[in-house]
Formats: structure tokens, sequence, C-alpha cells
């Protein structure tokens, strides 16, 4: 039997990823090949998932299947979890990473930013958990879904976002519950500010970005914002056979943001 690490370890397991080309997402792969996993990731930019897939063979020495393709796209979704059971012919973890954040408050939002949100933070989650639960089922899985604090807390100025990272946390509860019986986990992981690009992708410029990250002195508890890994070594735990009383969680990786108030 393997030896347990304090993360928890993954041998033999295989993981699908998506959102796989950066961020969390890259980071997470790397992380499941650390404690010996074997993953399939997931994205839209090829060059990146490459480099990417290159790092997880570098760390654990196994080959990482790449699929391209677009979540809120439903030929794509099919496509990458038949690409990953055709490869692997199993599946022990989905990591449901793959997310945009958009700007916005309800005198400046549109139905067209809604609707994008929605559809990639929820609907195509939903709809990857769907076909991937069957194999979940049989190798009595588990799942990981990447939230946010602003699921757990409000903010101004992100509203679509807001309610579809609230959607996502009653999304894992409710899994939860349904699986509990088939012995398949759901948590969610909520992070807080987290150094990645998701937010120069969601319309900060460079200036307004250093801006943010200052700020988190003052919107973290614990003053200042997190890194990639502080996140994906939570994943991993949760991934694990470590966790595995664990269910229906929501874990705020967030310096202690969600619980402050304004004073």
């Amino acid at each position: 039997m393997a030896e347990k690490s304090a993360i928890g370890r993954l041998d033999g397991k295989v993981a699908l990823i998506t959102g796989g080309s950066s961020g969390i997402g890259a980071g997470t792969a790397k992380m499941f090949c650390q404690q010996g996993a074997r993953v399939a990731i997931m994205g839209r930019n090829s060059e990146n998932l490459q480099k990417v897939a290159d790092e997880c063979e570098r760390i654990n020495n196994q080959k990482a299947l790449c699929i391209i393709g677009d979540i809120t796209k439903e030929e794509d979704v099919k496509k990458i979890v038949e690409e990953t059971i055709t490869f692997y012919g199993k599946l022990d973890v989905l990591v449901n990473n793959a997310g945009i954040v958009g700007l916005g408050s309800i005198e400046t939002t549109s139905l067209e930013q809604y609707d994008t949100i929605m559809d990639t933070n929820v609907r195509a989650m939903y709809h990857m958990t769907m076909l991937c639960t069957p194999y979940l089922v049989e190798s009595k899985g588990n799942i990981v879904n990447v939230s946010s604090v602003n699921g757990l807390r409000s903010f101004p100025n992100v509203l679509a976002y807001n309610m579809s990272k609230s959607a996502v946390d009653q999304f894992t509860r409710c899994c939860a519950l349904d699986l509990a019986p088939k012995q398949v986990r759901v948590n969610s992981v909520n992070p807080g500010v987290i150094i990645t690009e998701i937010h120069k992708r969601g319309g900060l410029d460079e200036e307004g970005y250093q801006k943010f990250l200052e700020r988190t002195k003052v919107t973290h508890a614990l003053g200042r914002p997190g890194q990639v890994e502080e996140v994906t070594a939570m994943i991993a735990f949760l991934a694990s056979d470590n966790a595995s009383f664990i269910t229906g969680a929501q874990i705020p990786i967030d310096g202690g943001r969600h619980a402050m108030c304004p004073r």
C-alpha cells in the first residue's frame, strides 16, 4: 500500500481536469501527477495545454492526455468524456475547473454576459458531470468543483459571476446527496483572490489588476492573495482517500475573506 501523504496520494487514479491549460487547472494537473495520478486535461489553448502535458510527463514519466475543446459546446463535452474513457478505460476523479469571470452590476451588465458566464460556469459543469457520473459510480470516485468565495459571499460589480458560483455550490451539495448512496463524493473549493490570469481575461488591465492585488491586504484577513499551489493542494486532498468521509462541503481557500465583514 502506498504511503499516505498530508495531501493524499492518488496512485493509480485517473482524473479529468477541465480548464487545464492555465491557472488552477494547470496547477491541479501537475499536483495530481506529483501524487501519482494519471490525468486527462482539456482546454481551448492547444499550445498551453501541450506545455502543461509536457510538465506532467516530466513529473511522473506518464503521458498526459490532452483534449482540445470548448466546454460550452455539447459535442465537445461528449468528445472529452469519450476520449478520456477510450484512452484510460476508467475515470476516478472529475475536477470541474473551467470558468470565466466578468465585470458588471445590474446597471451595467447584459443578458449576453449573463448567458456567457452561466453557460460556461454552470451549464457546462452540469453537462460534464452528467456524462461522467456513470463512470464515477463504477469506480466509486469523486468530484471536486472549483467554485469561489463569491459563491459564499456577495461582492459588487461581478453580479453574473456571483450568481454562477452560488449555483455551483448548490449543484455541489445536491450532487453530493444524490450520489452519496453510491459512494461518490462531491465537494467544492472556494478560492479567494488567487494569482492567475483569470481577472485580466475578465476585463482588468495590468494597472487595475495590480490595484486589485494590493487591496487583498485589507480584503483578506491574512493580508495577501493566494497562490495556485494553495488551492491545488486542497483539491488533491479532497480527491484522495484521505478525504473519504467528506462530501457536500464547500472549502474556502481565501485567506479568511469569507469570514470578514465591513467595519
